[in-house]
């Protein structure tokens, strides 16, 4: 794992380099992602960011789009806010139904769910913050199927949560979808790590 705060135009692979061990570097990734995904209720997971998650967010999108050296800045412009900047945790979360009525009826009734997201540890709650870069309710409050959070740690927190076999809860509080989960050890331990 690579505790950076930020990419640069210096870590971006060119095309060519990245599409010949793709395959690997997809691997690498996906064995990482593995402790920093936790499912919070029957429609909700939260896919826990890092430095090497968006790495392979970025390589992924400039291989898929094809953009170049050009698009390298757009790209590190929106995924930099996601990698956690040492006293926070930073999670996409997608509200994930396969049926696109119940989607429809359930993401109409969840507006402002980012808002109720926290982290519990050691007695205390940390409030999520949501991506600033746009509103993902709609005025009439439907929610996106795809939020973005940031948890900004106290240093007594960040302690707490470092602690092995500490008991951290994840979890949604809004009316209409009120799920916890506990963090196995696997997970407290890999999202420890982003605290550097």
């Amino acid at each position: 794992m690579t505790n950076r705060h930020e990419l640069t135009p210096s870590d971006i692979l060119p095309w060519a380099e990245y599409a010949k061990d793709r395959a690997e570097h997809r691997r690498r990734i996906t064995a990482i992602k593995r402790n920093r995904r936790v499912e919070v209720g029957p429609f909700v997971t939260f896919y826990f960011e890092s430095f090497d998650t968006m790495w392979l967010q970025v390589q992924e999108m400039l291989h898929i789009e094809k953009g170049g050296p050009a698009q390298i800045a757009d790209e590190l412009a929106a995924y930099n806010p996601l990698i956690p900047k040492g006293r926070e945790l930073v999670a996409t979360f997608m509200i994930e139904i396969d049926d696109p009525l119940r989607r429809a009826r359930v993401l109409s009734g969840l507006g402002g769910v980012e808002e109720t997201a926290f982290i519990e540890v050691g007695g205390e709650r940390v409030a999520a913050r949501a991506e600033e870069d746009q509103d993902r309710t709609t005025a009439e409050g439907k929610a996106s199927s795809v939020q973005f959070v940031h948890f900004p740690f106290t240093d007594a927190q960040v302690a707490a949560f470092r602690e092995p076999n500490t008991r951290v809860i994840l979890g949604l509080t809004h009316p209409n979808y009120s799920h916890m989960a506990v963090l196995s050890e696997a997970t407290r331990a890999a999202l420890a790590e982003d605290f550097a």
